[in-house]
């Protein structure tokens, strides 16, 4: 039977470690990215981004109860170069997110948030035989990280935004008949970028994760994020579950402890 956790109360972050181990680890997610601190490493080549494959395999969006999930089935490479060493490949992406503006990502930087932050969530192929596999090991995965502010309309979220209003309630799904590209929504600059090895930011923790995260967010509107905010944490006609509140804000975990690791960054700070 799983286990049921959530974002506050007695299953909230600090409790996770009851029931998944993992999450008392040394190299957890999210952290505050120190800027002064982030060590400039020249041999960080460039990113090899390539959703094409993607955009018909991102074909379900899903409420899983703590956020919306867009699951992909791409059959090629998404994702390598940069820190990576292997090919990735997309498996799915989801969103995190605040009640209110100034709060809501899960990394921060020089301990200020953003208002939303969008994961990519990779597996690597080269090692591993499925996303499955791949979950609970060392370079497991990879997850492109972008923070979101809230500013002018982005229209490469209005489509995923229309999506939302078709699973407003736990367990809700929808189909994506014309496929979505992940590429839309991430920022303009993809040369700068923050990486260090971490873990799933929810539960099970798995250390397994090696993060890059956009130093430039993206905008999107308070109308665009207000459909985050307006997702339901529980079924239609049930009452949300122990730890969860009716709706889907404020579903970020705290940051945790760098334990020694360094950040490494793709550019030197101005």
């Amino acid at each position: 039977m799983a286990v049921h956790w959530g974002y506050i109360g007695e299953k909230g972050p600090a409790h996770w470690c009851d029931d998944f181990p993992d999450a008392n680890g040394n190299r957890q997610s999210p952290i505050d990215i120190v800027t002064k601190d982030a060590k400039v490493d020249s041999s960080l080549g460039p990113l090899n981004i390539n959703y094409s494959s993607a955009r018909s395999t991102c074909t379900e969006v899903i409420n899983n109860g703590h956020t919306f999930q867009v699951n992909a089935q791409s059959s090629d490479t998404n994702l390598s170069g940069g820190p990576l060493s292997h090919n990735y490949r997309l498996a799915q992406f989801h969103c995190h997110w605040g009640s209110n503006d100034g709060q809501g990502s899960e990394h921060t930087v020089d301990g200020r948030p953003y208002d939303a932050e969008l994961h990519l969530v990779h597996w690597n192929t080269d090692l591993f035989q499925s996303v499955g596999d791949a979950l609970p090991k060392d370079k497991g995965l990879a997850v492109l990280t972008a923070f979101l502010k809230v500013g002018q309309e982005n229209t490469g979220w209005s489509k995923l935004v229309a999506l939302l209003n078709h699973i407003k309630c736990k367990d809700d799904k929808c189909c994506i008949e014309e496929g979505f590209d992940p590429s839309v929504l991430l920022p303009e600059n993809k040369k700068d970028y923050w990486t260090y090895e971490g873990s799933l930011t929810t539960p099970p923790c798995h250390e397994s994760v090696r993060f890059i995260i956009f130093r430039e967010p993206v905008e999107i509107s308070p109308h665009q994020i207000a459909s985050l905010r307006d997702l339901l944490s529980h079924k239609q006609n049930e009452q949300p579950a122990c730890g969860c509140q009716e709706h889907l804000s404020d579903n970020y975990r705290p940051t945790m402890p760098l334990n020694g690791r360094v950040v490494t960054a793709s550019f030197q700070e101005q």
